[in-house]
């Protein structure tokens, strides 16, 4: 059969139909999905549409911008229905979030992009949608897709009102200079406040009541009304058709049989198949195969206009040519290179290994494509004695890292062992030869391992972030006392109403990487929310604790600490470890130690086998024989025998419990 599949593939490629047309013939080896030349049929057989029809003028590019959970998704699935782009059914859910790790856990990851085709007195408009993550680790999406935008949608949850992360995108947007539209989301609901939370966008954002737009976007109501206030407020991208090429590639992701997909917006200029491009960042010459809009799927066109947002596929095979934030423009048409983005600051760092050694390639290669697609995580080569050659990832946050280690899993089948996670801290160097050897006095530390001596250090400095809590006031007592607990330094509050409360606090960052978010939400029952931005170095009394068991010290469990808080996470640690870690049949010592300090030990107890079983009465020193003989055996094998620390005890030793 695998024979006859594969004689039926090559005659179909080299004289007859199309190998898609071949259905019966195809081997069982062949994997599941469509086969590459479907994929080719399908681009191929689609109609391709002629964008000259739209000029500048009647193009919106606009973003739709939320705290989680506020219903941008839904939002976007009733403007795809509403302008026909996608057909009407009870399937439309979450359409533009498309990855597995998005429908598993209800979140937005990747920020996507749609095409609508809209009509409004009597004339015809194209509006390139982008749906936005809402939670804080995925700002960076959201600033990246502002910049292909002219005006935003703010969609506030009329029950549950402003939270932490929409004043967070509001003055991304504000900053950026876009036009705002608020609109306010969920009225169907029961427990749904429209007019509270028109006073808080006036009161908050100075933005006029009756320029907010009241929805429910699960039922479709007045949903069209947002679309004409789309085209009304929002104004139409600043280019001409008539200028050089020059696009901004601001995402792209990576496809095994064409190469690098890049998406891109116009800023001026046209693009077509067959156009010769270069890229300012790597200086390399493309021939440009296919140009579309998503809608959101791909949608081949016959060109690409000034201010219209697109795909293009111009044969990078290399993850690394498609540079987001990179300008592409015509050859021998050289323009000034757009300002492109800021590089995401990592506010997490963790170590990454491959489970065995021989999947290091693997995972080398699953890395570099997923990092094309995901530019906010940087990667730096690291070693260890324990796990091997691997990898130390910077992330914005701790979701975000579980996001790309579930992501590597499901779309690249790499299994992982990551680290538990640290914060990149600062040492002021005293000694003359470590800054001769560093060259330069202040060095940055992202890994504990290299955490200097205090005795070559004037100072440490560590990370610290303002952070904003949005609550109900009834939450305020236990919210001050967590903050305080974490070193956290009040800086303002102020009431939003009579009921919800903005306060602003400057906090350590380890303080909060961890699990901070979750203790907030379990002390207010869900209903503070938290939002955080960078607020420089601080001097910090930080000292390096180690892990040893049986007096060896575990290279991954080593951490920079504040020395006030030193013994109570050291036994906290060595508590969780003789949880995690599974009995042997010789004993544990299992220490925290600062230098060669111990301040916390936990002993793990050996399996025993009861040796005296078989002793019934007679002398006692025919059992204290035995039983020293057991001793001395397990003596000896503690002295060979090597303890294994389970691959998710890492996380889970780092996890506080909850406080009440």
């Amino acid at each position: 059969m695998a024979l006859a599949g594969r004689t039926a593939l090559r005659w179909a490629r080299l004289r007859g139909p199309c190998p898609a047309a071949v259905p019966l013939c195809l081997p069982p080896w062949l994997p599941a999905g469509p086969r590459p030349c479907q994929r080719l049929c399908s681009s191929r057989g689609k109609e391709k549409l002629d964008m000259s029809t739209y000029p500048v003028e009647n193009i919106r590019n606009f973003s739709i911008i939320a705290h989680v959970d506020h219903g941008k998704s839904t939002l976007a699935d009733r403007l795809l229905e509403i302008t026909g782009t996608i057909a009407k059914t009870d399937h439309n859910k979450q359409v533009l979030d498309k990855l597995q790790v998005e429908r598993e856990r209800g979140i937005t990851v990747k920020a996507q992009s749609a095409s609508l085709f809209y009509s409004h007195e009597g004339a015809n408009y194209l509006l390139n949608l982008i749906d936005t993550p809402g939670h804080v680790d995925f700002s960076y999406e959201v600033s990246r897709s502002l910049s292909a935008c002219q005006g935003v949608l703010l969609v506030v949850d009329a029950n549950q009102g402003i939270q932490a992360q929409t004043v967070a995108n509001f003055y991304l947007a504000f900053e950026a200079q876009l036009a705002i539209i608020p609109v306010i989301n969920k009225i169907d609901l029961k427990n749904a406040d429209p007019e509270r939370v028109e006073k808080q966008i006036e009161k908050l954002f100075d933005i006029p009541v009756d320029e907010c737009v009241r929805i429910s976007a699960k039922q479709g109501t007045n949903v069209e009304k947002v679309l004409q206030k789309v085209i009304e407020k929002i104004p139409p991208p600043q280019c001409n058709t008539a200028d050089p090429l020059k696009a901004l590639v601001f995402d792209s992701t990576f496809d095994h049989y064409r190469g690098v997909i890049a998406n891109i917006a116009l800023f001026g200029g046209e693009i077509q198949k067959g156009h010769k491009v270069v890229s300012a960042h790597t200086k390399k010459r493309y021939e440009v195969n296919e140009v579309g809009i998503l809608t959101p799927n791909e949608q081949p066109t016959h060109k690409l206009y000034a201010g219209q947002v697109g795909y293009l596929i111009a044969g990078m095979k290399e993850v690394t040519e498609a540079q987001i934030g990179d300008t592409l423009f015509l050859y021998k048409q050289p323009v000034e290179p757009l300002p492109g983005f800021k590089s995401a600051k990592p506010m997490v760092f963790a170590g990454m290994y491959p489970v065995d050694q021989t999947e290091y390639n693997n995972l080398k290669s699953a890395l570099e494509r997923l990092t094309l697609n995901d530019s906010s995580v940087t990667v730096h080569r690291d070693s260890s004695l324990a796990l091997g050659a691997g990898w130390r990832l910077g992330f914005l946050g701790l979701l975000h890292m579980e996001v790309f280690n579930q992501r590597l899993e499901q779309e690249y089948n790499m299994s992982v062992i990551v680290t538990a996670p640290t914060v990149p801290y600062k040492a002021v160097l005293s000694s003359a030869k470590l800054i001769k050897e560093y060259g330069k006095a202040e060095i940055t530390i992202i890994n504990p391992a290299q955490f200097p001596d205090k005795l070559s250090v004037s100072e440490y400095l560590e990370p610290t972030v303002l952070g904003t809590i949005v609550t109900p006031q009834e939450y305020i007592g236990k919210i001050i006392t967590l903050c305080q607990d974490r070193r956290a330094v009040q800086k303002d509050m102020l009431y939003i109403d009579e009921r919800r409360v903005i306060l602003k606090y400057l906090f350590p960052l380890n303080e909060i990487v961890v699990d901070f978010y979750d203790a907030l939400k379990s002390l207010s029952s869900g209903y503070a929310s938290f939002d955080y931005e960078d607020a420089g170095y601080q001097a910090a009394d930080l000292i390096k604790m180690d892990i040893l068991l049986n007096g060896n010290p575990v290279e991954e469990l080593a951490t920079v600490i504040h020395n006030d808080k030193a013994y109570a996470t050291g036994k906290f640690l060595c508590e969780r470890l003789k949880d995690a870690i599974p009995r042997q049949l010789f004993e544990i010592a299992i220490q925290a130690a600062i230098g060669k300090k111990i301040i916390a030990r936990e002993t793990l107890k050996a399996y025993r086998k009861n040796v005296v079983a078989k002793c019934y009465g007679g002398d006692i020193t025919r059992r204290m024989k035995l039983l020293k003989r057991q001793a001395e055996g397990k003596k000896l094998m503690r002295k060979i025998g090597n303890v294994e620390v389970p691959r998710d005890a890492f996380i889970r030793v780092l996890k506080r419990p909850t406080e009440k």
